[in-house]
């Protein structure tokens, strides 16, 4: 017979901002006086992790493994290879999983986790470097490390100093302190965070370039100086950019037409069948290269009040064209 606990009054809502300040409250004690010991061994944790030849696994059972993943996660994006073992599936065959180059990097708030304790003999046996966080120095993890970091924690959130929140919290941190630590120390740059985030904006920002995302050739819509404003805007309608490039003689970019002139020449009285595109452009036109980020492109545009530029070349003849559309399509806006 299943048996239901007894119904509790609706709380105040006063009540449960209190409740939720308290957690934060001494989860951040807990970081503060973290960070307040740390010491030499912090150091040697770095240098055990850099010197490493093959990748960092990480390991961890129940909360402890959900934030080994994370911290598996956030080396790997940061510069440091790393991936996470479930030590469970380990002693079932995902040991193999594991190379003498590699370092393992063993969570266990107690220490005395039964399925690390399992595969430490065969670890040590492979030589493989062992990295241990816990909360006791004095544990069987902690004393077969090769450089253990203490993560203890004066009691967890949970009022009945249970449930694993303060303590998972701390080993968090101590996971981002390391591999930041790491990050700085490889000389990490925003390019290798981009191209290990190529689906993040922060990706497509420094990995696109102006030349992957413009039209080029047939689709470059171009008229002769000598045009008339007639032929332009059928060329304009053709290919699509709400713009056309007026050229000179020599193939090179002398001015520009935008749906923006249009309206402009229309107010002006402008007969759309007699003028002449020479007369009604814009001179001097804002202009891109193709090898400069497409993102670099978005500030001028946007503080021009500019919708689409042509791309040229040294000889400023036009060899790309591209608009907000574009930018907004990569994903760079």
């Amino acid at each position: 017979m299943t048996r239901h606990r007894p119904l509790r009054p609706d709380p105040a809502p006063d009540a449960l901002i209190t409740l939720g300040r308290r957690v934060l409250a001494l989860e951040a004690e807990t970081l503060s006086v973290l960070a307040q010991g740390l010491d030499q061994s912090f150091a040697e944790a770095c240098r055990l992790l850099f010197s490493c030849r093959g990748r960092v696994v990480v390991v961890g059972m129940g909360k402890s493994g959900h934030i080994g993943g994370k911290i598996a996660a956030t080396l790997a994006s940061t510069g440091t290879p790393a991936f996470f073992v479930h030590p469970g599936e380990a002693s079932h065959g995902d040991l193999g999983m594991i190379t003498p180059e590699d370092v393992v990097l063993a969570i266990s708030h107690s220490g005395e986790t039964a399925e690390i304790l399992t595969i430490l003999p065969i670890i040590k046996r492979m030589g493989v470097r062992l990295l241990a966080l816990t909360g006791a120095p004095g544990s069987s993890l902690a004393r077969q490390a090769d450089v253990h970091l203490l993560v203890a924690v004066a009691k967890e959130a949970c009022p009945l100093d249970l449930a694993p929140t303060a303590s998972t919290t701390a080993a968090l941190a101590m996971g981002d302190a390391l591999a930041i630590a790491l990050y700085e120390t490889h000389g990490f740059t925003p390019e290798d965070f981009a191209r290990s985030h190529p689906g993040g904006r922060l990706g497509r920002r420094l990995l696109v370039y102006i030349a992957d995302i413009m039209h080029t050739g047939e689709r470059i819509p171009q008229v002769s100086a000598s045009a008339s404003l007639q032929e332009a805007l059928l060329e304009m309608s053709g290919k699509g950019l709400g713009m056309t490039a007026v050229v000179d003689a020599d193939k090179r970019l002398c001015g520009i037409f935008t749906d923006g002139d249009l309206r402009r020449a229309l107010n002006r009285g402008v007969d759309v069948y007699k003028a002449r595109i020479d007369e009604v452009m814009t001179r001097n036109p804002k202009t891109a290269q193709a090898d400069h980020l497409a993102a670099e492109l978005v500030p001028t545009m946007r503080a021009h009040n500019i919708s689409g530029l042509f791309v040229v070349d040294g000889d400023h003849r036009i060899v790309g064209a591209l608009n907000m559309h574009d930018l907004l399509q990569a994903g760079v806006v």
